[in-house]
């Protein structure tokens, strides 16, 4: 264990904050530190939006969920997918844009890597976080919002501020659970491993909450049925193209 390790293995997510702004320095920092990420040969294919407008930190709280702590975070950010770049110089270029379903994996893939260094260094500064998957409840709404172009995919959001709470972090699957040698294992040892889990997930509910929980009830309810079922032809329209 290193000071590293440690500081990753505190994290958990923040619903409450105090009242204060995120420094503009803080943020260029982290920044920084998401942009030292992995990008795949250099495509650095992310942007973020930072959101400070009031009434627009209202409306994305009510587009999220409700999710109040959208509004009342000391900072609030859109991760994005980043292609617009791309094919504007390819257009300068007299060069067509085909990059098809592997641009749009990349821009997943590099916007991700990017917003977790961003996140550690938030964290190393004394920030919570929070991500916020419920901007993807409406994102037709969103776009209009902010007024995105073409090339830009909206992902996830991302609150920041001084934590005004302290809760335990959620226990994860054991490491045996995700860690496998040369082959993945048969159906018997994964549901023995997730039974395992819940074990450990209801102990962790009855500490927090006094609730119980398994995880693999929740995960089967999760995905009973098709959730926001039109972000495939949202993405389309923002220029994406999955063949």
């Amino acid at each position: 264990m290193n000071d590293l390790i440690a500081l990753i293995s505190r994290h958990r997510s923040i619903r409450r904050f105090a009242e204060g702004p995120v420094s503009q320095e803080h943020v260029r920092l982290a920044v920084a530190a998401g942009q030292s990420a992995s990008t795949s040969s250099a495509i650095q294919s992310y942007c973020v939006i930072r959101v400070t407008d009031p009434g627009r930190r209202r409306k994305l709280a009510e587009l999220t969920g409700p999710q109040q702590k959208v509004a009342e975070s000391g900072a609030f950010f859109i991760i994005c997918g980043d292609t617009r770049r791309h094919r504007l110089i390819s257009e300068r270029a007299g060069r067509p844009y085909d990059a098809r379903l592997e641009a749009f994996l990349l821009a997943v893939i590099d916007s991700t890597l990017f917003v977790q260094n961003m996140v550690l260094a938030f964290e190393s500064l004394g920030y919570g976080i929070c991500y916020i998957g419920g901007l993807r409840n409406n994102l037709a709404e969103v776009d209009r919002l902010l007024e995105i172009p073409t090339g830009i995919y909206p992902f996830y959001g991302l609150c920041v501020g001084v934590p005004a709470e302290e809760p335990t972090p959620r226990p994860r699957l054991p490491v045996n659970g995700v860690l496998f040698e040369d082959r993945y294992p048969d159906d018997a040892t994964i549901l023995g491993l997730v039974d395992e889990y819940d074990s450990t997930d209801r102990a962790y509910g009855r500490q927090r909450d006094g609730a119980p929980r398994l995880w693999s009830t929740l995960m089967t309810e999760k995905f009973a049925e098709p959730r926001r079922v039109d972000l495939g032809r949202f993405y389309r329209g923002k220029g994406a193209n999955f063949t």
